[in-house]
């Protein structure tokens, strides 16, 4: 049975792997974006940022998404259905050991607000489609 953590590989994506659907959604958006020229590109998760000197907890953080505006600067997104323990520490490590890297975090709100653009999107995923069955992809 398939939930919002669907986590596969999307055709129409590349063939690239997503962690859940949410982001399969997301990286449509994006590219939706780039067809109106809001932004350059994106890319995803392709930086880890290394927290030195940190010995317990998240010592490491890999964003789901860098995005590239449309006059050349970066901004990271991060698509998060719930805030656990691990994700909080890693986002005030970011803050602490990368003050100039810029992190949005893409809730359950920001999520509802973009979605109301999923009519102009195509293969937008949905509860629906994953309860009929549509094949998400392998997931490995």
């Amino acid at each position: 049975m398939y939930s919002r953590s669907a986590g596969g590989r999307r055709d129409d994506l590349g063939g690239r792997y997503f962690r859940s659907s949410w982001e399969a959604n997301y990286a449509r958006y994006l590219n939706w974006l780039i067809e109106q020229g809001e932004i350059q590109g994106w890319e995803y998760e392709v930086d880890t940022f290394v927290f030195h000197g940190e010995t317990r907890g998240a010592i490491t953080y890999k964003p789901d998404f860098k995005v590239t505006e449309r006059g050349g600067d970066v901004i990271y997104h991060e698509v998060k259905g719930w805030m656990d323990g691990p994700s909080k520490t890693r986002l005030k490590r970011m803050k602490k050991h990368y003050p100039d890297v810029k992190v949005i975090v893409i809730g359950a709100d920001e999520y509802k607000a973009v979605s109301k653009w999923k009519g102009l999107i195509p293969n937008w995923e949905t509860k629906a489609t994953r309860s009929k069955g549509v094949e998400v992809g392998q997931d490995s």
